[in-house]
Parts: C-alpha cells; sequence; structure tokens
C-alpha cells in the first residue's frame, strides 16, 4: 500500500477505531484518549497516510497561515528582507501567520495541508521546486510573472522592468553618456529576462549599441568588481555603467576608482593622452535596485526604488483578496517604481 492509496479509512481499520476516532485523533480534535491517539498517529506514519488537502479545507476553512517562496540567495539580500517584512505585515493585518519555506521546496501536496495559499517571489523557470508549489491545490500569487510552464493559473503583481530600465539609459544618456554599459542578472527569472532584452532592444532604438554583461543574478560586489574592470579595460569608450544586482554597486565603484575614472561625470572615455596611451575620463554608475549599497555610497548612485516593502505587502494583498473571494484566482497587478537620481549620474541628491 502506497502513500497515493491510504486513506483514512484505512488508518481507522488498522488501528482498530472507527474513521471519526482516527480523524479526531489525527486533527488534534475530539474526546480522543492520549493513548489512542498516539496509537492512530503510529499507525498513519507506518502506512504513510497524507490527509486529502482539498477535504480539510472544507471541513476547516482556514489552516490560518499563507507559505513565502523566495529565491535561493535571498536571505543576503536586503531587497527580499525588506519585501518579506512586508508581507508578513500585511498578512498578519487578515490574522494570517507567514510560513517561510525553505529554498528546495517541498511536494505541493504536503505544503498544500499547511497553508491556505501561497507567495512566490521571483520564480526561476529553471527551479524545480515552483511548479510543485504553483499546482499546489491552493491559490498562488507570484511576484513577477513565472516563465515556465505551469497546469495551473497564478495571480501576479508585477513591475514595468522593461520601463525602470529604459528610465536609467535614458537619464545617463541626458547626462551626456554615449557608450552605456549594463551588467545584467543572468537567469531565467521575469526580472533577469526583462533587462537583458530592455538592454538590447534601447540600442537598437537608439542607434546606440549598449555593452552588456551578464553577471549572476545575486552578484556580489567582488563579482561586480571584476566584471566592470575586464568591460572598462576592453572598452574603454564605456562611459555609464548600469549594475542590476542588488547590493553590488560598490564593486563597480572600486573598479571605477581603480582605473581612474571620475564617478559623476561622462564623456571622453577611450581618448588618448599625450603618449599615446588611454585617458581615463568620466563615468556614470547606476543601479536598477536601490538600497543601502546605493544609498550610503560614496558618491551616493543614482538608482531605481522598487519599494521593496511596499512591494511584499502588495503581493499579501492580493493573496488575502483571493482568499476572501475579493479577487479573481488569476488577478495581475501592477506595482509602481520611482527613479532616484544622486550624485553618481552628475544628479543633485
Amino acid at each position: 500500500m502506497t502513500s497515493r492509496t491510504v486513506t483514512l479509512l484505512d488508518v481507522a481499520r488498522a488501528a482498530g477505531v472507527s474513521k471519526s476516532t482516527a480523524s479526531d485523533a489525527l486533527q488534534g480534535s475530539g474526546r480522543v484518549a492520549e493513548a489512542t491517539r498516539d496509537r492512530v498517529r503510529a499507525v498513519a506514519d507506518e502506512l504513510g497516510y497524507r490527509p486529502n488537502s482539498a477535504a480539510r479545507r472544507l471541513r476547516r476553512a482556514s489552516t490560518g497561515a499563507v507559505g513565502l517562496h523566495l529565491p535561493a540567495t535571498a536571505t543576503r539580500l536586503d531587497y527580499y528582507m525588506n519585501l518579506a517584512f512586508g508581507a508578513v505585515e500585511r498578512a498578519q493585518e487578515d490574522g494570517l501567520d507567514m510560513v517561510l519555506l525553505a529554498p528546495s521546496g517541498a511536494a505541493g501536496g504536503r505544503i498544500a495541508s499547511r497553508v491556505d495559499g501561497l507567495l512566490v517571489i521571483d520564480p526561476e523557470a529553471g527551479d524545480s521546486a515552483v511548479p510543485g508549489l504553483l499546482d499546489a491545490g491552493v491559490p498562488v500569487v507570484t511576484g513577477e510573472r513565472y516563465l515556465g510552464p505551469a497546469a495551473a493559473p497564478s495571480a501576479a503583481v508585477v513591475c514595468d522592468n522593461a520601463a525602470s530600465l529604459t528610465a536609467l539609459l535614458d537619464h545617463v544618456t541626458e547626462r551626456g553618456a554615449r557608450r552605456p554599459a549594463v551588467l545584467a542578472p543572468s537567469g531565467s527569472s521575469a526580472w533577469a529576462t526583462a533587462l537583458r532584452a530592455t538592454a538590447r532592444s534601447w540600442g537598437l532604438a537608439h542607434g546606440m549599441e549598449v555593452a552588456l554583461r551578464t553577471v549572476p543574478f545575486a552578484a556580489t560586489p567582488a563579482e561586480a568588481e571584476e566584471t566592470t574592470r575586464a568591460l572598462l579595460t576592453a572598452d574603454p569608450a564605456v562611459d555609464a555603467v548600469i549594475c542590476a544586482p542588488d547590493g553590488s554597486t560598490p564593486g563597480v565603484l572600486r573598479a571605477a576608482t581603480a582605473l581612474g575614472h571620475e564617478v559623476g561625470t561622462a564623456g571622453g572615455g577611450g581618448t588618448t593622452d599625450e603618449s599615446g596611451g588611454i585617458a581615463r575620463s568620466g563615468l556614470l554608475i547606476a543601479s536598477c535596485v536601490d538600497g543601502p549599497a546605493t544609498r550610503g555610497a560614496e558618491p551616493p548612485v543614482t538608482a531605481v526604488d522598487l519599494r521593496p516593502a511596499a512591494y511584499g505587502r502588495a503581493c499579501a494583498e492580493l493573496l488575502c483578496d483571493i482568499l476572501a473571494g475579493r479577487a479573481a484566482p488569476d488577478t495581475v497587478r501592477r506595482h509602481a517604481w520611482s527613479l532616484e537620481t544622486r550624485a553618481s549620474t552628475g544628479s543633485p541628491g
């Protein structure tokens, strides 16, 4: 007998009790002697019994909890911590606890038996845990769209990531850049995919090639520094660098300083000095994600404020609305961002 075929009646018969007694024992309800409760649970474990989550939800209107699935790199990124706090705060307003799921995920059926709904943030098409979560049998809200195949529809809260990078590219060219570069994230999330595509399409639309380099989704400052050094050495005409990953911009600043660039001014990269060598000059620097690393840098770095705490709240609010019947299970809502211009692009703070 496998876990897929074991029923509550099988457990009751093996334990020598009625079906209702077995149900009460497993749910911790009813007047069941402790010894009987322990025996029923031991039999259920031995047989590999798994409760029918749909039936449980019909009997008990709510588990009182929702699940939160974040990317594996989330624990070291300020953006996701702020997002999680915002989501927890909003869920609590509806009386719901938030369960943080392990990055590796868990079988959808087991998750569905413990929560009423799921938040899946920045789902990667290559994340093996995501399909099971999306098909867990409970309402799901994704933070950004899932680009992989999904058996069940889900709701989503999305940002216009193409527009945010377009705004950064427009800004640095307005400040004098003529050869911008983008350190775009790798991976198959909607955010990463949109940034890479936008860097190419913006260049074609403006007749200005964008030097595109790919870095890890959660690139460290050291990784950003190494990539920037290689970029500026190989392509000295670059006069603006837009760095995507959260918290990695200090590495771009270190590389620029080490190579003698003046951050905050543009133009002239690649000119020659009296000896025939390359005369380093101005470099504009910006980031696709605002945070402590950009606000506290010297000089402060122009960045897109994605408002992560508000974004987390928006995701949790949509899930709460779906659970309460106030929104359809395939609703898509938009989340607003803002461009914060600072000294790294020659703009007042």
